[in-house]
């Protein structure tokens, strides 16, 4: 199947390419400035190692179908995400943030653009059978644009919107002289937890509400939806 072999090569051809292409743009764009690039390079990296992570081999909802595995996890997944985010970051970038409209437009730029790419590809990847979701759709029978429209636009769109956000006021606090090293540690581990805590949270309180369960547990075929 062409869809299996390409998300079979993509899967290490991509990160390998991308992964050094997309920090060295960050680094050139903001003059070797490191606070900054890791800022936009590494926090999707590390988003995409815990929340699938979890995902997978915690609460077992999500599962890769690939030759090599950490249980049901990928174990170069967060480079595969990671990387391929932060070049779209990169090009979605036109210049450093003065402002809190350039921090809000930045912002709604990468929730849009991430939110739109990651639902194609997770569809392109239940299609491939390279990635298997247990949620509510999937145990309904239902396809695999159901299946990712379930969970695909919060966690994405979400994570574009904060991790966007971040990057906006990290390059305004920049700007304005208060982003020293302490600070700056600080910083990117209160922008990776509230990354991963606002999509978790809205996405279980919509599948509260939409299914009657937080969606935080493997859905069995016909298990019936609980209507509240």
């Amino acid at each position: 199947m062409m869809n299996k072999k390409f998300f079979t090569y993509y899967q290490y051809i991509g990160p390998i390419v991308l992964t050094p292409l997309s920090f060295w743009l960050w680094w050139h764009t903001y003059e070797g400035n490191m606070i900054l690039t890791l800022i936009a390079w590494l926090v999707p990296v590390l988003f995409a190692y815990i929340v699938p992570g979890i995902g997978t081999n915690v609460l077992k909802v999500w599962e890769f179908n690939t030759k090599y595995r950490l249980g049901r996890f990928r174990p170069h997944h967060g480079f595969v995400f990671g990387s391929a985010t932060s070049t779209l970051a990169w090009l979605c970038h036109s210049q450093m943030a003065v402002n809190m409209v350039d921090v809000f437009q930045t912002a709604f730029i990468l929730a849009s653009v991430l939110g739109f790419w990651n639902v194609i590809y997770d569809i392109k990847a239940i299609k491939a059978g390279i990635l298997i979701v247990y949620n509510q759709p999937w145990a309904e029978g239902k396809d695999a644009e159901a299946i990712t429209m379930d969970y695909a636009p919060i966690f994405f769109a979400g994570f574009g919107l904060v991790y966007g956000f971040g990057l906006g006021v990290a390059e305004l606090l920049y700007v304005k002289g208060f982003m020293n090293t302490t600070f700056s540690i600080l910083y990117i581990t209160f922008l990776l937890g509230i990354s991963i805590a606002i999509p978790v949270v809205l996405y279980r309180k919509r599948s509260l509400r939409k299914h009657g369960h937080l969606g935080c547990r493997p859905i069995q075929k016909n298990e019936p939806e609980i209507v509240l």
